[in-house]
């Protein structure tokens, strides 16, 4: 009876070693995985804070903060980092209060850098290029050698106010981009009605997207 008693206890002594081992190691994991994201996060962050967004001046003024947004988020993923973590964390550091449209800027963000993929743009010197906010070369598919640069999804001559939104920006080949104008398809209208739900695209912009 005692030996059993005293194994009893040596197994709920070891339970509760491995327990506190665990816990000990996923805390330091955390504590790992968060200074990773400081490396990176801390130098997206101001490239896609929407109060410099909002207040930048000029025509297609956010588009060198994309190119070197990508650029962070291509670096982050080559250091084994999780870009959907490092965007959340850069949202984090800048205070973004619209839930909407964190989450907008987030999938506008891991959808530019799969196009940049798979255009080929993702070499030494195309990333040298979207470091510096720069066009880079399309190295792959049939748009090899043009630049691929960054359109409008929603034309900003229809909706002057999304002009420098992150999420209506999206990389394109040059032949694509001007083939495309100032033109509004399903896509487009469909986007609309998401935005202006979400509150991210005012009534009257949605109406001349969808008269």
């Amino acid at each position: 009876m005692m030996l059993a008693r005293m194994m009893f206890l040596a197994a709920l002594f070891l339970f509760a070693s491995c327990k506190s081992k665990t816990t000990e190691n996923t805390e330091q994991s955390r504590v790992k995985e968060q200074a990773s994201l400081c490396k990176h996060a801390p130098i997206l962050a101001p490239l896609i804070d929407p109060a410099k967004l909002d207040t930048i001046q000029g025509k297609r003024a956010a588009t060198p903060r994309l190119r070197k947004a990508c650029y962070w988020l291509e670096t982050a993923l080559r250091d084994d980092k999780d870009p959907t973590k490092v965007i959340q964390r850069a949202q984090s550091i800048t205070g973004y209060q619209n839930e909407a449209r964190a989450q907008a800027v987030l999938e506008s963000l891991l959808r530019n850098r799969t196009i940049l993929e798979r255009l080929g743009c993702l070499s030494e010197s195309g990333m040298d290029k979207l470091r510096r906010g720069k066009a880079p070369t399309i190295t792959k598919g049939r748009y090899v050698g043009e630049l691929a640069t960054v359109d409008h999804i929603i034309p900003r001559s229809v909706c002057p106010e999304l002009d420098n939104r992150l999420y209506n920006l999206e990389f394109m080949p040059d032949t694509l981009n001007k083939r495309k104008s100032d033109k509004v398809g399903d896509r487009q209208k469909q986007l609309a009605e998401k935005w202006r739900r979400s509150g991210l695209l005012s009534e009257d912009s949605y109406r001349r997207v969808t008269p």
